[in-house]
């Protein structure tokens, strides 16, 4: 990353008018994606991550706030006119062109000298590891393959960004997995700004440099993969970005008491809402040392999940009802600790205590 604005978002605002009631899709959102940065929009259906994209790329208009790619303002510029290619979930590849026509397609329609025409495809399939396949349909290759070839007719124009909209969707699993990874070190090799869309929080956590992560319209974090999953700004972001546990309560000399234990949160008094990843806390039927956060309850539900155990646990005390999630790695022996039924301790670290808002 260069540190220079590819993209700008300036307290942008879409409405739209749905039943005779005006609807706010995004609700003042302002964002600065750096030259060369995979930058992620994260978020749960209807949360306005895609018409935050398609403002990038001029499919919508913003009803108020500014949209600028490297310092011009587009606001008002056609698609067409923007340096800017988007990928879709659907590929929308040319069934009855082969892969070098399907990527070759923009240059030709640029009227892209030849010999440029040929260095320039080649080069592309190279990097998205297609060479040899050049000859084949899109129906005689995987959905990976396709997916690349898709990649590959977006990136040989050489727009200065590539808008990708939930391109894995389609995948199943174990596939959508590997292409993360490629999408990754294309990104990487070809070098251009990635502005990715997904719900997917796994997606987001592995390819990107940013995440902003969007509920209700708005921005609620905007951070690293790291800060986001360890320091979450909101209970949102903590329950949506993996598993998270979320204890609240009055805190007093830096100790929240509940589930027949306590929580050490220094530094901190009154109302608190603290969150602890599952695979920070450990389960036993010792009490924990004083120096360590302890609760107590009774295990619910004990899942194996290969690499490893989870268990559901029932906080004691009446903590409200309280379920705490713990995953234990299977690194040494798939037994699990503890069984349905069994009463036992929970616990963790103090500096794993983190108490959203702080």
């Amino acid at each position: 990353m260069t540190g220079l604005s590819a993209i700008e978002l300036e307290d942008v605002v879409k409405e739209y008018l749905s039943h005779g009631e005006v609807v706010q899709a995004v609700k003042g959102v302002t964002l600065d994606i750096a030259e060369g940065e995979f930058f992620s929009l994260l978020g749960p259906s209807g949360c306005g991550k895609t018409t935050t994209m398609r403002m990038v790329a001029g499919f919508e208009q913003p009803t108020k706030g500014l949209v600028k790619l490297h310092g011009q303002d587009v606001t008002n510029v056609p698609p067409n006119r923007r340096d800017v290619n988007m990928v879709f979930q659907s590929y929308a590849l040319f069934p009855h062109m082969s892969v070098w026509d399907n990527v070759a397609f923009g240059l030709k329609q640029k009227r892209t000298p030849a010999d440029e025409i040929r260095r320039r495809v080649g080069e592309m399939l190279e990097i998205v590891d297609l060479t040899g396949r050049e000859r084949r349909r899109p129906r005689e290759m995987s959905g990976g393959q396709q997916q690349r070839v898709a990649l590959a007719r977006a990136l040989v124009n050489r727009p200065r960004a590539l808008l990708l909209d939930e391109p894995l969707g389609a995948l199943d699993l174990k596939l959508r997995q590997a292409m993360q990874i490629e999408l990754k070190r294309i990104q990487r090799e070809v070098g251009i700004t990635f502005v990715y869309v997904t719900h997917d929080q796994g997606e987001a956590l592995t390819m990107s440099d940013r995440i902003a992560v969007m509920n209700d319209g708005l921005v609620e974090q905007l951070a690293d993969p790291r800060e986001i999953y360890e320091r979450p700004a909101t209970a949102f972001v903590a329950g949506f970005i993996g598993t998270s546990n979320l204890l609240t309560g009055a805190a007093a000399g830096g100790v929240l008491k509940v589930g027949g234990g306590r929580v050490l949160v220094p530094g901190h008094d009154g109302d608190v809402t603290v969150t602890v990843r599952p695979e920070k806390i450990t389960i036993g039927t010792e009490e924990p040392a004083p120096e360590l956060s302890g609760v107590r309850g009774t295990v619910a539900e004990v899942v194996y999940l290969g690499t490893y155990n989870s268990y559901a646990v029932n906080l004691a005390d009446g903590a409200d009802g309280t379920v705490i999630t713990v995953f234990e790695q299977n690194a040494h022996d798939a037994t699990a600790t503890a069984e349905r039924g069994d009463s036992v301790w929970l616990s963790w670290q103090a500096q794993h205590s983190y108490v959203i808002g702080s």
